[in-house]
């Protein structure tokens, strides 16, 4: 066990280490308008040069710092949250290649190098998903696995479509090449790989699945690393798409997944699955805003989603560890009676995932609202980005209300104590930063503040819509959502929502069954079939045969060596007479 706890504080130390070098050369790279592009030759021989390129400005910089600092603190809070589990060290090891692939995929400019890392990412998190060896994380790591398949394809395609231009290194070409038709191809496939990535519709159901892992994985996944993948590669590409009009059709899919994610966690009783769903809505708010071409904002978003959602996470985790590993939302209730600091850490990071003023969330959160409320957009996609923060504040009220507000539904509360210090350590970590990192962010990423005009009623829309969504969550909290759905819609309108528009489904069911099907009739009529008849089962069948009568022949049978006896004498007394 001191080896196991060994390697986590070396992990910890390391990478805390690594995150406060990051932060210093983030200041010191934006206060000097400094980029870095690095170039390391590998190998040459004759023509054919191996070259590794590192790209080091205040955004790589700024995301490695983020990344380090959660992955820093899921580890140590691991310390604790797995201290039962006997192969600790190989889910250490697993976390810390799933960060290296990250920060792989962060510091590139170069195409090969990013697939490197995107691959990585997607052979780590299938490693990570089945690490609970059983029929559901397999299944639900090879859903992930094939889902984000789709996209390394894409990357290899995009790694090939380049070979037009003469180097890997997409930099070079962003700025002068967009109006060229190899581009806008090459434009096309960046956005279906970051769309797989950051599972927007239709590849969302691998996004619930993935909650098969252990909560330390899943608050890193979640939050900085796995899904943030394809918003980090968009907002790098973004001056190159920004006048596509597959960014155009973005913006739609990405507006629906939002709705569809807010709507899905208003049905769901899976603490996890709840979490999971938040994270998808915010996944399409990052999209949506990028493809409008903001990516400052999306960027300035996904810092600080990453932060209260690494945070909701582990509060999740320490709340199902002490239930007896339970997940259903209906068994718990009263829990801030139990474990108040707990309690606080998911109050804030479920405040901050609303954007409650002066939280992390609301100075990326409001300031995107403002840009859509000032932009000149479809109706539309308006009506979408504000149905959707209402829904994200109904779905918050709702899961406050059945953990926090409503009676205790288990059977003992014996398990509910509040002073596992390891992981109360590293939740206040990441509980500082969903309180500072906000304001920290928008000092340290904008220069200039946006100047954002609206009319009063515009500017408290935000306001008005949260209000709303904060009294629907109490109301459907306090009765059951299931009477209410009798007078609002019929039944099949209602398990429609509930089950994400029957993706999990298509992307499951209707993708392998009709495969499945056919392969079942090829081994029923072919291998078990005329192939068994006439190959395997009838050879046996005259091998069979023929064995018996040789057996018979070597039982050393006294009446057969007799028979044989007289048969050959019979033989030679025929031969002389003639």
């Amino acid at each position: 066990m001191n080896k196991n706890y060994s390697i986590c504080f070396i992990s910890f130390f390391f990478l805390f280490f690594f995150m406060l070098i990051n932060f210093f050369g983030v200041i010191y790279f934006i206060m000097n308008d400094i980029n870095l592009f690095l170039e390391w030759e590998i190998i040459s021989f004759n023509s054919m040069n191996i070259v590794m390129s590192i790209l080091l400005d205040w955004m790589s910089l700024l995301f490695m710092m983020f990344v380090t600092l959660i992955s820093s603190s899921v580890i140590y809070y691991s310390k604790s949250y797995m201290k039962s589990e006997l192969n600790l060290n190989r889910f250490i090891l697993l976390v810390l290649l799933f960060v290296f692939s990250m920060i792989l995929l962060i510091i590139s400019p170069n195409m090969i190098s990013i697939f490197l890392g995107w691959d990585g990412l997607g052979l780590v998190s299938y490693c990570l998903i089945i690490f609970y060896q059983n029929i559901k994380s397999y299944n639900a790591g090879m859903l992930t696995a094939l889902s984000n398949r789709i996209g390394d394809v894409m990357i290899l395609l995009l790694i090939s479509w380049m070979m037009n231009y003469g180097s890997w290194n997409y930099i070079f070409y962003m700025n002068f090449m967009f109006s060229d038709y190899s581009m806008q191809f090459v434009g096309l496939l960046v956005i279906l790989a970051a769309m797989t990535k950051s599972a927007q519709i239709p590849f969302s159901s691998w996004l619930p699945a993935a909650m098969a892992a252990p909560t330390p994985v899943s608050a890193l996944v979640h939050s900085s690393t796995l899904v943030t993948a394809g918003i980090y590669l968009l907002i790098r590409f973004n001056d190159l798409l920004v006048n596509l009009f597959f960014f155009k059709f973005l913006l739609l899919i990405s507006g629906m997944t939002m709705f569809m994610a807010g709507v899905c966690a208003n049905y769901e009783y899976d603490l996890k699955k709840i979490i999971a769903l938040s994270t998808l809505s915010q996944l399409g708010l990052m999209m949506s805003i990028l493809s409008m071409g903001f990516k400052d904002l999306a960027f300035f978003h996904l810092l600080t989603h990453a932060m209260f959602k690494a945070l909701l996470f582990m509060c999740a985790g320490m709340i199902i560890h002490m239930m007896n590993d339970n997940q259903d939302i209906r068994m718990m209730g009263g829990i801030s009676l139990y474990i108040p600091l707990t309690s606080l850490c998911l109050n804030i990071s479920n405040l901050a995932l609303c954007g409650i003023p002066f939280l992390a969330g609301f100075y990326s959160k409001d300031l995107i609202l403002e840009m859509v409320s000032m932009s000149n957009l479809n109706l539309l996609i308006f009506y979408l980005y504000y149905i959707s923060t209402g829904l994200t504040m109904f779905y918050t009220i709702r899961l406050l209300m059945y953990l926090m507000v409503n009676d205790y539904n288990l059977l003992c509360i014996y398990n509910l104590y509040d002073e596992d210090y390891i992981m109360l350590k590293s939740m206040f970590m990441l509980l500082f930063m969903s309180l500072i990192s906000g304001s920290f962010l928008s000092w340290m990423i904008f220069s200039y503040p946006y100047m954002i005009y609206l009319p009063m009623n515009m500017k408290m829309m935000v306001i008005y819509v949260m209000m709303l969504g904060f009294l629907l969550g109490y109301l459907v909290s306090i009765t059951n959502i299931y009477s209410i759905n009798k007078f609002i819609m019929t039944y099949n309108l209602s398990l429609f929502l509930t089950v994400m528009w029957f993706m999990p489904s298509l992307s499951t069911y209707g993708m392998n069954y009709n495969f499945l099907s056919f392969s079942n009739n090829l081994v029923k009529n072919i291998d078990m079939g005329w192939s068994e008849l006439l190959e395997s089962y009838g050879i046996i069948n005259i091998i069979k045969y023929y064995s018996v009568i040789s057996y018979i022949y070597q039982m050393n049978n006294f009446k057969v060596y007799l028979f044989s006896f007289i048969l050959w004498v019979m033989i030679f007394i025929v031969m002389i007479m003639l």
